[in-house]
């Protein structure tokens, strides 16, 4: 097998037959019937007949469990309004795909899928007959059993493998269309088609869809094995391809490559990246809900949920088998959901900030990812049953039933769009409004929930990439990581309806930079000089503090930039902005909100006096003390503040951001733009300001008057602040540093909470992921941590000094309770 001419080289032998042994004889010990409880299919698109059967599982009855993932089976009541509602939005889909297709034609079937250097052009193609197979073998819709389009699919079958894929036909452009993306597809035409497509023909399919995909543990040219989410799509298409063929010795490489067998562990998908003992390139899902792709990209919205969502079709697939996967790092799969994808949906909505270049597609805006991870949890509900069932079915209520902006069974697949029925009606209630204050270490983002809104908090470092731009897509993503403060409020469409390509990319809220426009895609895939990225929170709290060490990719600018979660208030905090020479002719500015209207003519309430609504406007407001936008919140500027503001109309084609997949069709939204000018090489700039979401324009006054947070400290050393009601620290230490009563030895950052009756509850964390231990003295009482525990106390000179290890958390918060002694 070869990629672009260079012979692929053989993967290593298995280095031991232990774990493949406990394996292969946990699975035949756990085989069970193959049953899903779905009656067979109605003859018309029958299933390709079983050649044999395997000694403990039945091909036809895999294939049957496929097509029921792809068309809900046929035992749906297609009387039901929404299940023919759905049988109609399929008919429509095919009755699409089908438009322009004609496999007469000698240089693509389909006039805007000629290119043969752009090998999309290759996926879209096998997608959109997959499409209208869909469409044939689903019984209600005008293409059901049609033998016009089984004709018209067989022969477009037969142009793809004669003309573009399969043996004899030479890759172009990108590995992931040839291995993966046109392979799936291929592999669902094959089985909706069924009995139709013929023994010659589906020998011709599968040999071709092999050629590319041959084993699970497919090795790269740059020997580099597939993980993460792609190593599961492997794993998808080189399953199903062997039901089609009825290789069941292929089903257990399958089996055994998502735990890595073959590999030694290294690499599988299913265990924590950051376990005793892992290795490889570190794609996957780390044991704090974060995800990395492409080595150090978070991809939670993107690559994970892809992962998430084919995982939980090969789980169905193998269930009940001899193949059954019963590693016992599968538990994992529920952390996944519960941590990496849970605290990062917002009412529908993927926090952007964890989406990668997806967010420059115009096909994922509109809550498409929440949908897919959705389904993902649906399918996933049987294979953990018990509590965790009951968990996972509170949670999918919960989501379906908050986004009000999509509705979730007006769009999904038949199959999901009966399991998510089962769900709505199960006496399990719906899990609540997630209130809560997570953060990731793993991908440098945190992620703020509170009843009213939720904030993403988006960071880079040494550690983590800024943003991701290839293939020719999100090509301004320049400020993703630069300190993005994304605000999700009850405007659930407001990162929808085309936000991405007419936002101004270079004053995304909460960013410090230079205003001027970088090239497109320029500084992308780049880590930071800087390993301060990170913070700490008090369990169980909405309460956190979260930083960054702000070094610009190409350029002199630095800045420290804090945000500190204190309930429903978010303390916005820069020191030590600087910029040399290399700068000159670009000022500095610091983004306050940047916000799509939901309302063009939204009130801008400056000190209590509205600010003209019309497009257009612009102004330099001296002297600010608050603001308030109606639908968004309030902003307190206890140091009264210079703001620039601009309310404007602002259009842009999805083309200007994604080549690939963008549209040339122009889009206008209109935009309030607030941002703070600290001039050109700034040489130890600032900025202060208390963010309200969803705070009335009465509160934020009030709380201009009476500010709910004291300003402690904003240095080159630390940032601090006190909250007035409890007396509760927050502070980030950039280097050795004291505020207040608390004195800590280096880069730390730290909560401190003094609760009624004596005792002290701390969190601390290590942002730059590098320090053993911290040490801090907190002046006061004598005070003991709890018997048993591993925290070391001791007095120095009127204060308690407390020793915090922290080696090896990776930047984790760790949380202590002290007593008076």
């Amino acid at each position: 097998m070869t990629t672009h001419g260079t012979p692929r080289p053989a993967p290593p032998a298995a280095p031991g037959t232990t774990r493949r042994t406990l394996l292969a004889a946990g699975t035949a010990a756990a085989a069970l019937p193959l049953a899903l409880g779905t009656p067979a299919r109605a003859a018309a698109p029958a299933a390709v007949p079983a050649s044999a059967a395997e000694a403990a599982g039945d091909a036809a009855a895999l294939r049957d469990r496929w097509h029921t993932l792809l068309t809900g089976g046929p035992g749906l009541d297609r009387t039901d309004p929404g299940i023919a509602a759905a049988v109609a939005r399929i008919g429509r889909a095919g009755t699409t795909a089908a438009t322009g297709l004609d496999p007469g034609r000698t240089d693509g079937l389909w006039p805007d899928l000629t290119s043969t250097t752009l090998s999309n052009h290759v996926t879209t193609s096998f997608k959109r007959l997959a499409t209208l197979a869909t469409a044939w073998a689903v019984e209600g819709t005008p293409q059901y059993a049609d033998p016009a389009v089984a004709d018209l699919l067989l022969r477009s079958v037969d142009w793809m493998l004669d003309h573009r894929y399969g043996p004899g036909h030479t890759r172009f452009d990108n590995d992931w269309d040839w291995e993966i993306g046109s392979a799936l597809a291929l592999n669902d035409t094959a089985v909706l088609l069924g009995d139709a497509l013929g023994a010659a023909r589906l020998d011709r399919v599968t040999a071709a869809v092999r050629h590319y995909t041959p084993d699970p543990n497919l090795w790269r040219a740059d020997r580099q094995i597939a993980t993460g989410a792609n190593r599961v799509w492997i794993c998808t298409v080189v399953a199903v391809n062997a039901v089609l063929r009825d290789a069941g010795d292929d089903l257990g490489r399958v089996r055994d490559a998502l735990s890595d067998v073959e590999g030694g562990g290294a690499d599988s998908v299913l265990a924590f990246t950051d376990t005793a003992g892992a290795a490889g390139t570190g794609e996957g899902f780390s044991s704090d809900g974060s995800f990395l792709q492409h080595y150090k990209h978070p991809y939670n919205g993107g690559y994970g949920k892809e992962l998430l969502t084919n995982l939980s079709r090969l789980l169905r697939l193998l269930a009940g088998t001899p193949w059954t996967v019963t590693d016992p790092d599968l538990d994992n799969v529920v952390r996944w959901v519960e941590d990496g994808f849970d605290p990062l949906i917002v009412r529908g909505d993927v926090m952007a900030s964890v989406c990668g270049r997806e967010i420059a597609r115009p096909s994922k805006q509109g809550h498409a990812s929440a949908q897919t991870v959705t389904e993902a949890v649906l399918r996933l509900i049987p294979a953990f049953p018990g509590a965790t069932a009951d968990r996972f079915t509170a949670l999918v209520k919960q989501w379906i039933t908050e986004d009000t902006y999509r509705d979730f069974l007006a769009v999904t697949d038949l199959a999901s769009l009966a399991a998510a029925r089962q769900v709505l009606a199960s006496p399990v209630p719906a899990r609540g409004r997630l209130v809560g204050h997570r953060q990731y270490p793993g991908m440098d983002k945190a992620a703020h929930h509170r009843p009213s809104f939720a904030l993403g908090l988006s960071a880079y470092s040494t550690r983590i990439y800024n943003y991701e731009s290839i293939q020719n897509e999100n090509l301004h993503g320049w400020r993703l990581s630069d300190g993005m403060v994304l605000l999700y409020t009850d405007d659930l469409g407001h990162y929808s309806e085309d936000y991405w390509p007419t936002v101004d990319p270079n004053r995304l809220p909460g960013t410090t930079a230079l205003a001027r426009r970088p090239a497109d895609a320029a500084g992308q895939r780049t880590t930071s000089t800087a390993d301060w990225a990170g913070g700490t929170a008090l369990p169980g709290t909405t309460l956190g503090a979260y930083g960054m060490e702000l070094r610009a990719h190409g350029s002199s600018l630095r800045a420290l930039k804090s945000w500190f979660c204190l309930d429903d208030v978010v303390v916005c905090l820069g020191s030590g902005i600087t910029a040399g020479p290399d700068t000159a002719g670009a000022v500095v500015e610091t983004t306050v909100e940047n916000r799509k209207l939901r309302d063009p003519a939204a009130a801008l309430t400056v000190d209590g006096v509205v600010a003209p609504a019309q497009a257009g406007w612009s102004a330099a407001l001296d002297g600010v003390r608050w603001l308030h936008l109606d639908g968004t919140g309030g902003y307190v500027f206890p140091r009264t503040a210079g703001l620039r503001a601009v309310r404007e109309e602002r259009t842009a084609t999805w083309r200007e951001i994604n080549l690939k997949y963008g549209t040339d069709t122009p889009v206008t939204r209109p935009y309030l733009t607030l941002w703070q000018d600290h001039g050109e090489t700034p040489g130890g700039a600032g900025y202060y300001w208390l963010q309200a979401p969803a705070a009335s324009a009465e509160k934020t006054r009030q709380w201009a008057d009476a500010p709910p947070v004291r300003l402690l400290a904003d240095t080159e050393a630390v940032h601090a602040v006190e909250r007035c009601a409890d007396g509760l620290l927050a502070a980030n230490f950039w280097t050795a540093g004291t505020v207040r009563d608390l004195t800590c030895d280096g880069p730390a950052s730290v909560l401190v909470r003094r609760d009624p009756g004596g005792t002290v509850t701390l969190a601390v964390s290590d942002p730059t992921q590098l320090r053993d231990r911290v040490l801090l003295d907190l002046d006061g009482p004598r005070l003991r941590a709890a018997r048993g525990s591993d925290v070391r106390t001791q007095r120095v000179a009127g204060a308690t000094r407390i020793t915090v290890d922290t080696a090896g958390l990776r930047g984790a918060t760790r949380t202590l309770t002290l007593t008076r002694s």
